[in-house]
C-alpha cells in the first residue's frame, strides 16, 4: 500500500467526482463488462486528468522557492 500525501488523496476525490459525472451519463446501473471501449477509455482518461489536473492546482498555489 502506498502512502498517499494529502495532496495526493484530494486530488484522487477530484478524480472520483469527474468519474462520478460519467457514470452518470453512461448509468449506474451498467456492469463493467459491459461498457464499451471507448466508454472504458474515457473513463481512464477523466480520471488520470482529474487527478493530474488537481495536483498541478496544487502544485501552482505553492510558493515554495527553488533551492538554486
Amino acid at each position: 500500500m502506498v502512502d498517499l500525501t494529502e495532496q495526493e488523496k484530494a486530488a484522487l476525490r477530484h478524480a472520483v467526482k469527474m468519474l462520478a459525472e460519467v457514470m452518470e451519463e453512461i448509468g449506474w446501473e451498467t456492469r463493467l463488462i459491459d461498457l464499451t471501449e471507448t466508454q472504458v477509455l474515457t473513463l481512464a482518461e477523466v480520471c488520470v486528468g482529474g487527478f493530474q489536473d488537481a495536483m498541478l492546482a496544487t502544485a501552482k498555489g505553492d510558493d515554495t522557492e527553488v533551492p538554486f
